[in-house]
């Protein structure tokens, strides 16, 4: 078949043709809907293609009634959407020299940032040398247009074949938090060692996957000469552990110069859990479709200093003591069902068992019931309230010396329902005690709940892309209890979405930001093709309409 060439195909000519070249074993339970014309038309292609060899079919994947091209690399199919990758590609991303390998480079690579003003520099120019050397394709390609953005971040912009089609962007930052071999890790945090098909180290999940991924998935699709439909930008910030404000902020501020408006844009923050929801049937993709506000807050209590010898009825440090005690034991209120992870529990209540599937399919009577189950855990506390941490306490220079000045600082993650100024509200009258100061140090509402129904474009994507990789898993939109460079561009798009297909099995969440960060070799392979395929996927000029029996994707 000459190359460049199209034909129209339905998934049942494909189902037939494979199972009498004996290349399937059944068929599949999904039955396209056609009608007689596009039956006829069947009839036809089949005819003129009987002369197809087995190798041929085998480079075909199909989904549904569409236009689809044969490409002149095994294991592909190229529609106006998507290029489906075979076991084959599976293995050349497994024996290429890149791959984990440059992954395992890229976690020995120190990137810690400590402080919004002390990042690792020298680090930092290290990771810019590597991602020259390991992606030479993506820094020569005249297509790709790269530029450093406050010294250390990086912006790439891949011009589409279809610049009236809007573009999108991924994101991923470079930076990790501090990592100490003495707190507790069976390997050094930057040594990359591999145990048991993993690959162990800070950044393995958080976030240098997704930066070596995304930035992989590009190097393959222009060895293959690819050229996207949509235009599409990277973005890898280089702060983002300690706010994003010179890494992200400034490249928003230089889109936002170009006029620039996204479709939608993907980050980090969510993932594949499997086996840590309790009661759930089967792993679950959790896509996010907002974050928590923010807020720091700071209590201070001013007194008169003394000799310890002659202790005043209540101190400095003991006024600031009940204030904190009154903040553990009064929790903000539970807002559960009022944010959006109802329809997180909505999407997935099929997948449990009696009688939690009853209570999560009528939300609107059992919320008050499930919030005060979802409470007794921290991880899923979380979703029913805006959280209270009490992360700092100083005070006093000398044992026997009655300190004059004790000051705390707060830190809460505000639910959906809540604006700042209410949260801020709610500490002082919670506290209520005018001998305590409360000062808001900084924060932020929480982020715009972003669209995720049939018609949402950068969801359906994704979702898409998560169910051709991993067919076994549902789907629900998610709220991310962190924070990440996303928010930053809220100014220039209308979707923000959270999402890496990292695995995480029971024990896993803890190892983020904790002790014994790891990712197996699979797992990598399985977001290098995640985004590989996801870029493909974008090359639609729209979504079809719900429920439509003939569409691109």
């Amino acid at each position: 078949m000459a190359k460049g060439s199209w034909v129209k195909c339905t998934a049942r000519t494909v189902q037939n043709r494979l199972l009498g070249a004996g290349q399937i074993r059944a068929k599949l339970d999904k039955k396209p809907f056609i009608n007689e014309k596009q039956r006829r038309a069947n009839l036809r292609f089949a005819r003129d293609h009987k002369d197809w060899t087995v190798e041929d079919w085998s480079k075909v994947v199909i989904s549904d009634e569409s236009n689809f091209q044969l490409c002149p690399t095994p294991g592909c199919l190229m529609n106006e959407c998507t290029l489906l990758q075979s076991s084959r590609y599976r293995e050349q991303i497994k024996t290429t020299p890149k791959g984990p390998f440059d992954t395992v480079s890229a976690i020995q690579i120190p990137t810690v940032s400590f402080t919004e003003t002390n990042v690792s520099t020298s680090a930092l120019h290290e990771f810019d040398g590597l991602l020259r050397r390991a992606f030479p394709k993506v820094f020569s390609s005249s297509l790709v247009k790269h530029e450093v953005v406050g010294n250390y971040s990086h912006l790439f912009t891949v011009p589409g074949r279809e610049p009236d089609l809007e573009p999108y962007m991924l994101l991923a930052h470079i930076d990790v938090v501090p990592a100490d071999e003495a707190d507790g890790w069976d390997v050094p945090p930057f040594s990359a060692q591999e145990l048991n098909g993993f690959i162990y180290g800070r950044g393995t999940i958080d976030n240098k996957q997704s930066v070596m991924g995304i930035l992989q998935a590009l190097e393959y699709l222009l060895e293959r000469g690819y050229t996207p439909r949509r235009s599409f930008y990277i973005g890898l910030g280089h702060d983002e552990e300690v706010n994003g404000l010179h890494g992200a902020v400034n490249i928003v501020k230089l889109l936002k110069s170009r006029g620039v408006k996204l479709q939608y844009v993907l980050d980090e923050g969510l993932a594949v859990l499997d086996g840590v929801i309790s009661g759930l049937d089967g792993p679950a993709a959790l896509i996010g479709i907002s974050e928590k506000g923010q807020a720091t807050v700071k209590l201070s209590v001013s007194g008169a200093p003394g000799h310890s010898s002659m202790p005043p009825r209540e101190s400095s440090i003991g006024i600031l003591a009940s204030a904190v005690r009154r903040l553990e034991e009064n929790p903000m209120p539970r807002l559960f069902g009022y944010g959006p992870e109802r329809g997180t529990f909505e999407h997935l209540a099929h997948k449990f068992g009696l009688p939690l599937r009853f209570i999560m399919s009528n939300l609107w009577l059992f919320s008050p019931l499930l919030s005060r189950v979802l409470e007794r855990k921290p991880d899923t506390n979380a979703f029913v309230r805006t959280t209270t941490a009490v992360t700092m306490f100083n005070s006093g220079v000398k044992i026997n010396i009655i300190p004059a000045y004790a000051e705390a600082f707060v830190n809460l993650r505000i639910h959906s329902a809540q604006t700042l100024l209410e949260v801020v509200d709610l500490v002082k009258s919670t506290i209520s005690d005018e001998r305590v100061k409360v000062e808001l140090v900084n924060g932020f509402d929480p982020l715009p709940i972003s669209s995720y129904d049939e018609q949402a474009f950068g969801f359906q994507i994704i979702k898409k892309t998560v169910k051709i990789m991993f067919p076994q898993l549902t789907v629900a939109p998610g709220i991310c209890v962190g924070n990440t460079d996303s928010r930053h561009y809220k100014d220039i798009t209308r979707d923000i979405y959270r999402f890496a297909p990292s695995w995480f099995k029971p024990g896993d969440p803890q190892r983020f930001h904790g002790v014994n960060e790891r990712i197996s070799i699979k797992n990598y392979e399985e977001i290098v093709l995640f985004y590989f395929q996801l870029i493909q996927n974008n090359d639609i000029r729209k979504l079809p309409p719900p429920h439509s029996g003939q569409h691109e994707l």
